[in-house]
């Protein structure tokens, strides 16, 4: 368990100190952490778990703000680091931003916080959604409120329902100008076609051409629409791996482009198909000097996307929602796309 936090400056000043256990980790010990701090350098700052002669510090930096955290007992060295970092989180979403001037300025809140999220050295409610229903975020209101009051607490008078949303970063009762409901059905096409066999209920195809001599090897690929499902197909891709023997590629397309990535990688981006032209791929691949002929041919990897069609026929007919007050507005939308999608030339 942890048992004190510091927040300190950028100049090593100690902004905040929270004590969480029975047994005080007394303001020293950020001073010997700042002078290893400032003797050591960039090296000791990028220590997460440091042993102390007397605890074990954690820290954690952002944006220029250090969180300090201290015990004297063996304690997962990942829980004390996720805390500090969702500490961090949770203040810079509060006050928008972390920074030496609005640490002080709400200190109040900051120090409120602190006690919600750990309790006796345990993290405890963490989840920005739930600490906003018990601690206000601050605001110029509240602001003014607390000097015309005198009070500055901004702990909410109410706890939280104990029917509050199941999903803790959802709020319990949301409110939206439209309450929609929509079931995606997203299919996957995986299919193994050789260079011998032909698949007919393919949406498009893909033709490729290898001749093979001299040292060199045309290429020539053709792609288009096979069955024609009634909806776009677009974002067509194509894949394949350049044989190891391949000096050099010289590649182009007559439509979309074509790039040559450092692991010999070579992508072409379709994306739809038009209408007056079947999409081309041709060039030449240079072999090493002592082949003549290329004796691995690649494979194809090919990919597509098709809105509005499941290609298996599946439909919903019917969707009910029972026991929600809200009128709904109901929906169904299928997507295919390519799964494990080979060509093999």
């Amino acid at each position: 368990m942890l048992q004190c936090i510091f927040l300190l400056s950028d100049s090593g000043e100690v902004m905040l100190e929270k004590q969480l256990t029975g047994h005080r980790v007394d303001r020293s010990i950020c001073d010997w952490f700042w002078d290893q701090s400032i003797s050591q350098g960039d090296s000791f700052k990028s220590q997460p778990v440091i042993a102390s002669p007397t605890h074990y510090l954690f820290q954690v930096v952002q944006e220029g703000i250090t969180f300090l955290a201290c015990t004297q007992v063996e304690m997962p060295p990942l829980m004390g680091i996720e805390f500090l970092c969702r500490v961090a989180d949770v203040l810079s979403e509060y006050l928008g931003g972390l920074n030496e001037d609005v640490i002080k300025d709400n200190f109040v809140i900051v120090y409120e916080l602190l006690d919600e999220m750990i309790d006796n050295g345990f993290p405890l409610t963490t989840e920005p959604n739930i600490l906003r229903e018990m601690i206000a975020p601050p605001n110029i209101v509240s602001k003014v409120l607390s000097v015309v009051t005198g009070n500055s607490s901004n702990v909410s008078d109410t706890l939280p329902g104990a029917t509050g949303s199941c999903v803790p970063w959802r709020a319990a009762d949301p409110k939206y100008a439209n309450n929609e409901v929509y079931v995606d059905l997203v299919e996957e096409m995986d299919a193994v076609i050789n260079r011998v066999k032909k698949l007919k209920s393919t949406p498009i195809y893909v033709k490729p051409q290898l001749t093979s001599d001299a040292g060199k090897c045309r290429v020539n690929v053709l792609v288009g629409i096979k069955n024609d499902p009634g909806k776009t197909i677009d974002s067509i891709t194509l894949q394949f791996q350049l044989p190891p023997c391949i000096l050099s590629a010289d590649l182009t397309s007559n439509h979309g482009t074509v790039n040559i990535l450092s692991n010999k990688i070579c992508s072409w981006s379709i994306g739809r198909i038009p209408k007056d032209k079947a999409p081309s791929l041709t060039g030449t691949l240079v072999l090493e000097t002592e082949l003549e002929r290329l004796h691995v041919f690649p494979t194809f990897r090919v990919g597509f996307r098709i809105m509005g069609v499941a290609l298996s026929g599946l439909q919903i007919d019917k969707l009910d929602l029972k026991t929600v007050p809200n009128r709904l507005y109901k929906g169904f939308r299928a997507l295919t796309r390519a799964g494990e999608f080979e060509v093999r030339s």
